[in-house]
């Protein structure tokens, strides 16, 4: 049986392009925010991360790769990274472009706020 690592692997070589070099990218910024993250493949294949619930989705279409943050309305943005999904009282996403450049810094920091934020809502 595959694992969800391993079919993440696989949709980042079938890109084969920069979607699949962002997709990258961002799960090499999860794991170094936070060693502990899990991977999962959900909803007929959506890279999934998680740390006590889900952290984000690293979603993957023509013109983006979405981040969706499934709990982004409730973390602080300083760095206003958040440009899409605006409009919702959960979730927030972050829509990365070819050639665009990661301010990876403040991905990092929104993805240990996010962990936190999981943390402590399992903590009740």
């Amino acid at each position: 049986m595959r694992t969800p690592s391993k079919m993440i692997d696989g949709r980042i070589k079938e890109l084969g392009d920069w979607r699949g070099k962002m997709l990258a990218k961002i799960r090499e910024l999860i794991h170094q925010a936070d060693p502990e993250v899990t991977e999962e493949w959900k909803w007929r294949g959506v890279p999934v991360w998680e740390h006590d619930g889900i952290i984000c989705t690293g979603e993957t279409y023509k013109a983006v790769v979405k981040t969706t943050f499934a709990k982004g309305a409730a973390l602080k943005d300083p760095s206003k990274l958040f440009n899409s999904s605006l409009e919702g009282n959960v979730r927030r996403a972050i829509d990365f472009h070819e050639g665009e450049k990661i301010n990876e810094k403040a991905f990092k920091a929104l993805i240990r706020a996010a962990v936190d934020l999981n943390k402590t809502k399992t903590k009740r």
